[in-house]
């Protein structure tokens, strides 16, 4: 804008006398004599042109939201980068203290929930199979009772946040789920083959691999605040994030933000690492997940686990919606109207601009380590499954 005003001052100004002993011979007004890019082209743009005149045109700033169905960039980001991880801010101190608790947390939970001898996991297991011999209706009501604790405690946060302090508030989330969700996973495990067998495919052609790449695949839709691990274990205090950029930009709804905590802290537990990991799959993720693994075991238990979990994570989509647009207002509006539930929906209509180094949001240390996680996972099913029998829940 100076630039723009010094040139139109020295236009519009009387010349001044030459004098006789200097010569200042007038310079044509070109393009190469003006700065080649103006020091706020979003707000304000000079446009120059070769006559007596300077003009102004004034680019108004997008409304916040508002897409530009003409241009193939992709729109200023309103909600947080995901899956960032800078070495370089990491504070030794405080994976010293995440490393002590999540230890701390594997005690006790042993002691008081999986320990046969010690623990009420067992206990609690027997009184919900007295309420039917099927192991359908069993597989169900332990799903129902962990979705109504788990999305119960995920709605009433902002309360109890309030009450308790963001810490003990998710100290408190975490310890009433992780039992329930162990108890859930270890039943599955367990009786995953006592249903009615409805079809089997295991020894079709190309089915092993489909229903492998199927579940690697739905790994990496896990919610990004799960990669946040020191605010899982509220080392860091713990916040509701509105992510916008990597697994989000194909699908809002990759896996429940409700269910986040649940997953990392539990799935290093050599009982329950798969299944539960997919109990935090929101919608995307946990579809995948159960379409692979239906169609691997193809029984009645399946197909209950299946409806169970699928159907509180439809729930999670609109609980989800609902818990961020009270946090978040405006904006999560804005990144709602540049995203989809379905996969890729928002991309094919145009209302998502994909960068054009996109597959960068992807090669970032997280995703590296979902994915050794993920093989590790699958070369460990044998010891998973041995441990959990030793329970006989």
């Amino acid at each position: 804008m100076a630039t723009c005003l010094v040139v139109a001052n020295s236009l519009f100004r009387p010349p001044k006398p030459i004098l006789p002993h200097k010569h200042h011979p007038l310079q044509p007004i070109s393009s190469h004599s003006l700065p080649k890019s103006p020091l706020n082209s979003t707000f304000l743009k000079p446009h120059f042109s070769h006559s007596d005149s300077c003009r102004f045109r004034l680019i108004a700033p997008a409304s916040l939201g508002e897409t530009d169905a003409s241009s193939d960039e992709p729109l200023p980001l309103v909600g947080e980068d995901s899956a960032a991880f800078d070495l370089g801010t990491q504070n030794i101190v405080s994976w010293v203290y995440f490393t002590i608790i999540l230890g701390v947390v594997l005690f006790v939970l042993d002691v008081i929930w999986i320990d046969n001898s010690t623990g009420f996991g067992k206990a609690f297991i027997d009184a919900v199979s007295t309420l039917s011999d099927s192991h359908e209706i069993v597989m169900l009501a332990l799903i129902l009772i962990f979705a109504t604790v788990h999305s119960g405690l995920a709605s009433f946060r902002d309360m109890g946040e309030k009450l308790l302090g963001k810490r003990a508030y998710r100290v408190l989330f975490a310890g009433v789920s992780l039992p329930l969700a162990v108890s859930t996973v270890v039943y599955f495990i367990n009786h995953r083959y006592n249903g009615v067998q409805l079809w089997q495919l295991q020894n079709g052609p190309g089915v092993h691999q489909l229903v492998w790449l199927s579940n690697f695949i739905s790994f990496f839709f896990l919610y990004p605040s799960t990669f946040n691990l020191l605010e899982v274990a509220a080392v860091d205090q713990p916040k509701v994030h509105l992510w916008e950029t990597g697994i989000m930009r194909i699908t809002r709804h990759p896996q429940g933000s409700s269910h986040r905590t649940l997953s990392v802290l539990s799935s290093i537990l050599p009982y329950c690492v798969p299944v539960v990991i997919s109990l935090s799959f929101q919608m995307v993720g946990q579809v995948i997940w159960c379409l692979a693994h239906t169609i691997w075991i193809g029984n009645s238990v399946a197909v209950a686990a299946s409806v169970g979990l699928i159907g509180h994570h439809l729930f999670g989509v609109w609980n989800g919606d609902r818990r961020l647009a009270i946090r978040h207002g405006e904006a999560f509006e804005v990144v709602k109207k540049r995203t989809s539930i379905i996969p890729f929906a928002a991309i094919l209509d145009g209302r998502q601009k994909l960068p054009k180094d996109y597959y960068k949001e992807f090669i970032r240390l997280p995703y590296l380590a979902i994915t050794a996680m993920t093989l590790g996972v699958y070369f460990l099913h044998p010891v998973m499954q041995a441990a959990s029998f030793r329970l006989h829940w």
